[in-house]
């Protein structure tokens, strides 16, 4: 399985695709490019909420080796959840504990891959990611995740912050892993229902949806280094949990 297996490239076929009702992850779209053509492709892109780039001509050499006039999108190999079908479902199973993980800004298909491979083996319910910016399925993350991309649903919506809502509103916790607070996992109740947000290394999470969530908490670290791989740190906060609730 190779990424151009998930790859649809030219103006008018990933119109054809849209049109198609293909899943379509993001679109690249080389920088400067004019015409009607690309126009009516942009307006469709946008209407239907699908991350897109521009990007240099370089960029897309790279992605694929066909004729690509200007633009690559990439085909999502696995069907996405509307948000609120996805908690209502998991609801409705009459799960005591649900846990739900929030990806904020994770933009690195390998860290999601491994994250997606680690929330399976941890009993995780669902991960939720916004539909822009976020790290797209590819062949890449469903190898990292070992094949875990195709068990753990995954819900894409528009504003993160309101699957924080959603979330609270349904009796579920909301806990933020951010390095500025004084609380570490270990100071904080897992047991009840309740989601983890991960933001990106770089960027961290948003701070809208910091000051909405119930609880910030932190890993504590004792080397001179002051992060771990948002992977790694996902697999701790995980396995809290599951220590919590195996108790």
């Amino acid at each position: 399985m190779k990424n151009e297996d998930y790859q649809v490239f030219g103006i008018r076929a990933i119109i054809e695709a849209i049109n198609a009702g293909k899943t379509l992850d993001k679109v690249f779209i080389q920088k400067g490019l004019k015409g009607d053509l690309i126009k009516e492709m942009e307006t469709l892109v946008r209407k239907n909420g699908i991350g897109f780039s521009y990007v240099p001509v370089e960029k897309l050499n790279r992605l694929t080796k066909g004729n690509h006039q200007g633009v690559v999108a990439s085909i999502s190999p696995i069907s996405f959840y509307e948000m609120e079908e996805l908690v209502e479902k998991v609801l409705a199973n009459d799960k005591k504990t649900p846990l739900f993980l929030l990806l904020d800004q994770l933009s690195d298909v390998r860290n999601f891959g491994a994250i997606i491979r680690t929330a399976e083996c941890t009993g995780v319910d669902g991960i939720i990611i916004q539909k822009k910016g976020a790290a797209p399925v590819t062949a890449d993350t469903i190898k990292t995740s070992a094949g875990a991309a195709f068990k753990v649903p995954i819900a894409k919506v528009d504003h993160l912050k309101d699957a924080v809502f959603y979330l609270q509103s349904s009796g579920i916790k909301v806990i933020s892993a951010t390095e500025k607070t004084e609380k570490t996992i270990y100071d904080v109740s897992f047991e009840g229902p309740c989601a983890i947000v991960m933001g990106a290394e770089d960027v961290g999470i948003t701070p809208s949806i910091l000051k909405a969530s119930e609880e910030t908490v932190k890993l504590p670290l004792l080397g001179e280094i002051g992060s771990l791989n948002v992977s790694v740190a996902c697999g701790v906060f995980l396995y809290e949990v599951v220590r919590q609730r195996l108790k």
